[in-house]
């Protein structure tokens, strides 16, 4: 097999066009995430996934971040297959699904037995399936209400970290995104040592995603987006959820403009850095 690396612009969108370039007849399957997991960009699914059937191609998404937050119907994107995890929309952590079009062949990772339409063999864990239905059912209820609250929280966290914090910027504000997430880069600020300031004021955000928050590596979402090496070492992530509250949010915009001055006095006491030649 081999795997070819859709280019995105500086808002983390794939353009269709380019799909269009490097697709082949030879292209099997093409995977776009429906929105991505550190800045929130949602991706033109719908029309990906026609060009990728002009082709022959199967069509998937990775819908993980998105559902529960914005509305995902297959029918509308246009895909084959569609991904999600519950402990997105507040169901049990382990738990997933695969959503596949009816007809699309689909050969079992795991075989031995003939559990899940013989899809995936293996006892079910059927309270986490459970728990993820239902939680699913509540998302759903609540989406629409939820993701105008949540939407105008992280609009507020912008506005005012933009407005107390010179030196700041949104990354991929520019494209559609979800409701809860937003990625802010904070100049001459190592991002790990602002992560850990908050942390200690008791807020949590992260320098990337979750799946790999534990590095120190800069965010490759950030370096396909073209931007040089110091902005992807100061930008961190914070998420909003439904239980984030607008005192919170408040609190967070007061907290940052002194400790961003602190973190810059200590840089500036340390001496001009290296200039990265990214």
């Amino acid at each position: 097999w081999r795997a070819t690396l859709l280019p995105v612009d500086q808002s983390g969108v794939v353009s269709p066009d380019r799909l269009r370039e490097l697709i082949t007849d030879d292209t099997a399957l093409v995977s776009v995430m429906h929105a991505n997991n550190e800045i929130g960009t949602i991706q033109p699914i719908a029309a990906l996934a026609a060009i990728a059937h002009e082709r022959g191609a199967l069509m998937h998404t990775d819908a993980v971040q998105s559902a529960g937050k914005i509305a995902v119907d297959v029918r509308e994107l246009g895909v084959d297959l569609l991904s999600l995890s519950a402990h997105k929309f507040n169901g049990p952590k382990g738990a997933g699904a695969l959503w596949i079009k009816r007809g699309t062949r689909m050969l079992p990772i795991l075989t031995g037995g003939k559990h899940e339409r013989n899809r995936r063999a293996g006892t079910e864990n059927v309270p986490a399936i459970v728990g993820m239905g239902v939680a699913a059912r509540l998302a759903a209820a609540k989406m629409r209400d939820e993701a105008t609250r949540v939407a105008a929280l992280r609009d507020r966290l912008e506005e005012g970290v933009l407005r107390g914090v010179p030196g700041t910027a949104v990354n991929g504000a520019r494209a559609s995104r979800v409701p809860n997430t937003t990625n802010i880069s904070f100049e001459r600020v190592e991002a790990e040592s602002l992560l850990i300031a908050l942390d200690l004021e008791g807020v949590a955000v992260s320098t990337g995603s979750a799946c790999s928050s534990g590095t120190l590596e800069p965010s490759h979402v950030l370096r396909a987006m073209g931007f040089p090496t110091h902005r992807t070492q100061n930008s961190l992530r914070f998420s909003l959820g439904i239980f984030s509250t607008q005192e919170e949010v408040d609190r967070v915009i007061a907290l940052l403009p002194a400790i961003v001055d602190k973190l810059r006095g200590l840089t500036r006491k340390a001496g001009p850095q290296p200039v990265s030649s990214n």
